[in-house]
């Protein structure tokens, strides 16, 4: 995200004011006291698995802590010392709480750090204490806190009020902070996020200077402010409806959800569980004792380390196993395929999954129940058709009883180095839920350039039934969403058109100004969406006009709530909200131009 102050440079774009970034984060050795894991798996001399067992050794960093443990103060410190500025660095980290109190703790998260407590509930593992998002690192501004999360732990903040002061892909979920939470970074600087999921914050959400934020199914003490676009579905004490001022979308609940799967003990022994799916949902999961869902042992996923191979991986999944994917980057030769109905695939501490050779990093079959789970898929250097397909092409089948749900799975084409993909993700299965993912064409770091981290699509929906909530999607040289399906539903969008357009012409879509952000095919009879912003900052050719963000058929069962489009300080200009109509922005005022209602 660019700053709100339309005077001011682009934080993120290349040679600007950030530091170098850490190499490869050293092994923290793990703590994995009296936790229980089967025997990793046995690998033939020519490295294909000769038995596939569950469980197994969670790696060099995911490091696991009791209330007993020492020093668990300065194992948090040295993670975060190595991760604080590695925006594209090698380091993944796991950070694992079981039940118990922890006292005087403020853990720091930097990038590709996740949180967790293994409990049931939230509330079965306290931190007296903080768990801290600031923006030290990048002079106050917090618009580049990417990939880190915290889930599933109780906080009573030192102060009063804990700090989470992130942008894209930086997750808040099963978070229960008895006090308050604090979303910008000290001194108030320039924050674009977020997501909340699952939560109760007793006391006030402070938003102060986020551009966006979606907050679902939680329970808050109150909301402080609105900047552009604030949405909450299913949240108890969520403000009233109000777009655009307050710019407040606000729906009572959400109509479908199941919360991500996580890990908890259970006794001596790791467990998975897989929260069930709700309908009409609001307030949080976990208030009156044990979550609904089920739960599995370790002993039936097989344990994943970086350098398996994706043969591997396969022959597991064949065999009946889920996939735990521990912290690290994993390159796939081949595409890793879900075959099997109610597969897991949860990924540890940002694992990441890099297709080489053009390949796409993951395909599901029509099935029921997939899930799909924390983590990031990078593209490679060859170009990929896709990097991740949901259901097959023409996938038809009725999964309204077991939908696939996508969570927490981000997808990130350069920054890190040249990748390439046409289209990062494809959903063809029906009814499948995308539950926050930030699709992401670099705009910074290395490999970045209009052709090359070439990505003309970022989500292209087919399937019918498809619901989205929290979609974050960027930068891509054509549309950045697609929408074919019938009956698809948005509650939340957030959008940068690509900063790197060379030229008006680069841009041009036959006789129309641009693409737009989000584009319903022309035959889709019924979609709705709520609360969806698209924002533009052409700084190499700021007289670009965009005609406009959002693309429909004018039809009464094409539906969009609460919309909006910005020129950044300038840097271009919106002809249109929606379709023809919204007023076109204006000047270098970086102020929105909303339609509240279409048609």
């Amino acid at each position: 995200m660019p700053p709100v102050s339309p005077d001011s440079p682009d934080p993120r774009r290349p040679g600007v004011g950030r530091r170098a970034l850490l190499g490869a984060a050293a092994s923290v050795a793990p703590v994995l006291a009296g936790l229980s894991a089967p025997a990793s798996a046995a690998v033939s001399s020519r490295g294909r698995p000769s038995a596939l067992p569950g469980g197994g050794d969670l790696g060099p960093n995911v490091l696991v802590f009791d209330p007993s443990t020492p020093g668990i103060q300065a194992k948090l410190d040295e993670v975060f010392h190595r991760q604080e500025s590695a925006q594209f660095g090698t380091g993944r980290y796991a950070l694992l709480f079981k039940p118990g109190t922890y006292n005087g703790l403020n853990a720091q998260i930097g990038f590709y750090t996740s949180i967790a407590g293994l409990g049931l509930s939230p509330d079965d593992t306290t931190i007296n204490g903080d768990v801290t998002v600031d923006a030290g690192w990048f002079n106050g501004n917090a618009t580049q806190n990417f990939w880190r999360s915290a889930e599933n732990l109780a906080l009573v903040p030192a102060n009063g009020t804990n700090r989470w002061a992130v942008a894209q892909a930086a997750p808040f979920r099963r978070m229960h902070v008895r006090g308050g939470l604090n979303l910008s970074p000290t001194g108030y600087g320039w924050a674009s996020g977020g997501y909340i999921a699952d939560s109760r914050i007793d006391g006030q959400v402070g938003p102060y200077s986020q551009q966006q934020w979606y907050t679902r199914d939680s329970a808050i003490g109150s909301w402080l402010n609105g900047v552009w676009n604030m949405v909450f579905s299913g949240v108890e004490g969520a403000p009233g409806q109000s777009f655009p001022n307050p710019p407040y979308t606000t729906l009572a609940t959400t109509p479908v959800s199941r919360e991500k799967p996580f890990l908890h003990v259970s006794g001596n022994e790791l467990r998975v569980f897989l929260p069930e799916k709700r309908t009409n949902a609001r307030g949080v999961t976990w208030g009156n004792g044990t979550p609904r869902g089920t739960s599995l042992s370790l002993s039936q996923f097989y344990v994943a380390r970086p350098g398996v191979s994706a043969a591997t991986l396969n022959q597991a999944l064949i065999q009946g196993l889920h996939l735990l994917l521990t912290p690290g980057i994993y390159h796939l030769d081949q595409p890793i395929r879900v075959d099997r109905a109610g597969t897991v695939v949860l990924g540890l501490g940002y694992a990441t999954l890099v297709p080489d050779g053009g390949v796409t990093a993951l395909k599901v079959a029509d099935v029921d129940g997939v899930r799909l789970a924390g983590f990031l898929i990078d593209a490679g250097p060859v170009n990929s058709a896709t990097l991740l397909e949901v259901g097959p092409p023409g996938a038809s089948k009725d999964h309204s009883a077991d939908p696939t749900t996508v969570q927490d799975v981000f997808v990130r084409i350069g920054g890190a180095g040249a990748g390439r993909a046409t289209t990062s993700m494809v959903i063809n299965s029906r009814h499948t839920i995308v539950d926050h993912t930030w699709v992401w064409r670099a705009d910074h770091g290395t490999g970045v350039g209009w052709d090359t981290n070439r990505a003309d699509y970022g989500i292209v929906v087919n399937g019918d039934d498809v619901l989205a909530t929290g979609l974050f999607v960027e930068h891509f040289n054509k549309y950045d969403v697609q929408w074919y399906g019938q009956r698809g539903r948005t509650i939340f969008f957030q959008n940068e058109k690509a900063y790197d357009a060379p030229n008006q012409a680069a841009i041009q879509n036959g006789a129309v100004r641009g693409y737009a952000a989000y584009k319903v095919g022309d035959n889709v009879t019924t979609h709705e969406g709520w609360g969806l912003g698209s924002y533009c900052y052409y700084n190499v050719d700021p007289t670009i006009v965009q005609h406009n963000g959002f693309a429909a058929p004018n039809r009464p069962g094409v539906r969009f709530h609460d919309l909006l489009v910005v020129s950044l300080g300038g840097k271009g200009q919106y002809e249109h909200v929606v379709n023809e109509t919204g007023a076109p922005t204006s000047g270098t005022s970086t102020t929105p131009s909303t339609v509240v209602s279409y048609p």
